[in-house]
Order: C-alpha cells, then structure tokens, then sequence
C-alpha cells in the first residue's frame, strides 16, 4: 500500500487513500507467508509454521476484501493499473497466492480448501492470463514498449505454475476420472509455465540490453525471475510424483528431469541478483525502505527453499536438501524484518499523523 499524503486528516481519509493507491502486487505478502509456513511444517516447527499460515490466511481475506472496495469505489484507479505494464503483471499474485495457500491449507488436513481455491484460482487464471498482457501490452498504441518490461513480468510465470503446483496437490485425493484431469491441468500448466518464462525473460533481457540500466530500475521485482524457477522445480517434483496417469506418464522423465535442471539454474540466479542489490543499494546508494514489492523478494527465497527441500527429498538428493534447509532459516528473518517493516510503514502512514497532529494542537 503506498503512504497516504502527509497532511493532517481523519483516520479514514488516510485509509480510503491507502486503498485507492494500493498496489496491484500485495498478495505476494500472502504468498510469502504461505511457502515459509510450509517449508517450516516441512521442517517440523509447527508453531510458527501455524503462525505464518495464520498471517498467510488473514492478508488473504483482509486482501480480497481491499481490492474489491478498491474496485467499486476507484474503478479508474484499478482500470489505469491494467493498462500499466510496469504495475498489471502484479495482479497474477492473487492467483499464485490462492494457490500457495490453498496447498497449505491442504497439508494441514484441509484438502477441499485445496480444490476450492484451486478453481478460483483457475477461473483468475483463465481471465487474467489473456486480460492482462492485452491490457497492459498488446492493446497499447504507445510505441516503443520494451521500456516497460521489468521483472514482475515473471509473476505471470509464477501463477502459472502455481496451478499446476495446485493441481497436483488436489490429484492423488481425486477419484479417476478428476484424477486424469487434474493431471493434464497440472502436466498443461507447468509446460505453458516454462515458456511463458522464456518469453518474458527474452523481453526482460532487451529492456536490460536496450535502455541504460538505472539504480531505480533493479527494484526488488527482479527477484521474481528465481521465484518463478524456484515453482517450476516444485511443481515438477510434485507432478514427477504423482500416481499414473495417462497425461503424468507421458511426461514423468522429462518433468523430474528438468526440475533438477531448473534448481540448478534458479540457483544460478541467486547470485546475480544479489549482486545487482548489492550494485542497487551500496555502490549507488539507493536507499533501502519498505515498499510492497520487497514481499516478491520473500517470496523467491522462501520457494527456493522449499522446492530445494521437496526436491531433495523425493530424489534422494541430500546436498539439495541441505541448501533448501539453509535457504529457509534465511528466508524465516527476512520475513520477519519485511514484516517488521510493513508494521512500521502502516503505523507511520496511518495512525500516527493523528498524535502527531494531537501534540501540535495547542491545549
């Protein structure tokens, strides 16, 4: 959510300001939460695996509720956001982030959660996947626009594959006839994922190329290109170990295969990325605050970690294992610092203006 003006008003001015300038890409906050309080069930902490589950679920609810008042009260706000190709890909988070909280809910025994909220996201998936990039891009007279490509471009990768991941958590529960769906939606899903990968990162890599590269242009979203390499290798590992199927059979080598090739190259990223922050935030100085997009930051590190200990364990690779185990107890605080942040952003902007406008009232 953006800071409201910092000019004396009532609380709820400031909220209906927050809400009309609110940022398309905040479900990433549920995302985040939802793959960490995984890896930490995974992992056997299931108190803050509860607690981050509860978070996951509350941003979600409290979310949805904000984008539909958004919707109905400042509908040119959300129109302009569609046709802007550097703000509209962050829609995609609210179907990667149905998605991750559905399979979590699913591992904690809630497996109809799972296959409601995977058709919810599906529909989103469906609407969003042609909508957006119409939107934003092709429907667009203004020329040239590979100046806009930026690294949100990849959370249309992310939510792709975070239906398969969905499918394939919902599968081995289904009868035969759902099974079989359920898996070509999944095998479809991750395959359509992987290219849309492709081209983005072919679009992402001339804007790079192209245009002089600026401080303020490596913005955090860059990170969800490992984020959405991180999902292609879980979402394989867990389509590679589905029961038969007409559609799994088909491509069982080729998936668990290439989610060994895809980690490798998700780790590839990790450094280049830390190194353009690094370029970003100590050689240029650019200062490092809150901002909603610092969540799709979380999010790659606690799916990397994740898809790293999933992998490790359906293969029998115990060093992918160990570097996913050690990613998690890194993605954890910086979870808990964003989080922090964002406590801090939100007090600032919303609730203390009215004491600092109650000290410098006379009597």
């Amino acid at each position: 959510m953006s800071a409201a003006p910092d000019v004396p008003g009532s609380l709820g001015a400031r909220v209906s300001e927050g809400i009309r300038t609110l940022t398309p890409g905040y479900f990433a906050l549920t995302m985040a939460s939802g793959i960490i309080s995984t890896g930490l069930q995974f992992e056997g902490v299931p108190g803050v695996s509860a607690a981050l589950l509860a978070v996951c679920a509350l941003s979600y609810v409290v979310l949805v509720v904000l984008n539909f008042v958004r919707l109905v009260r400042y509908p040119e706000e959300m129109r302009r956001d569609f046709t802007d190709a550097r703000r509209a890909f962050g829609f995609f988070t609210f179907i990667a982030g149905t998605d991750v909280l559905g399979v979590r809910l699913g591992t904690a025994g809630w497996p109809g959660a799972t296959a409601l909220l995977l058709g919810v996201a599906v529909v989103a998936w469906l609407v969003l996947g042609y909508l957006v990039p119409w939107t934003a891009v092709l429907g667009r007279d203004e020329r040239p626009l590979l100046k806009d490509a930026n690294g949100s471009w990849f959370v249309w990768c992310v939510a792709t594959q975070s239906v398969a991941l969905g499918a394939a958590s919902v599968e081995p529960l289904a009868g035969p006839d759902p099974r079989a769906a359920l898996a070509l939606v999944a095998v479809a899903a991750w395959s359509v994922g992987l290219i849309l990968y492709a081209a983005v990162g072919i679009f992402v890599s001339l804007r790079l190329m192209a245009y002089r590269i600026l401080p303020e242009d490596l913005r955090p979203q860059y990170f969800v290109a490992m984020g959405a390499m991180a999902i292609s290798v879980l979402a394989g590992a867990r389509i590679a170990g589905l029961p038969d199927a007409p559609m799994v059979d088909a491509t069982r080598g080729l998936v668990a295969g290439s989610s060994v090739v895809f980690w490798s190259f998700a780790s590839w990223l990790l450094p280049v990325l830390l190194a353009a922050g690094w370029w970003r935030h100590v050689i240029h100085r650019a200062p490092l605050a809150y901002e909603a997009g610092l969540w799709i930051v979380i999010f790659p590190l606690g799916m990397y970690a994740v898809a790293g200990i999933y992998l490790g364990q359906v293969d029998r690779l115990p060093l992918v294992a160990l570097i996913g185990r050690i990613g998690l107890w890194v993605a954890l605080p910086a979870f808990l610092a964003t989080f922090a942040g964002m406590t801090w952003h939100l007090w600032s902007t919303l609730v203390r203006p009215d004491d600092q406008l109650r000290r410098n009232t006379p009597g």
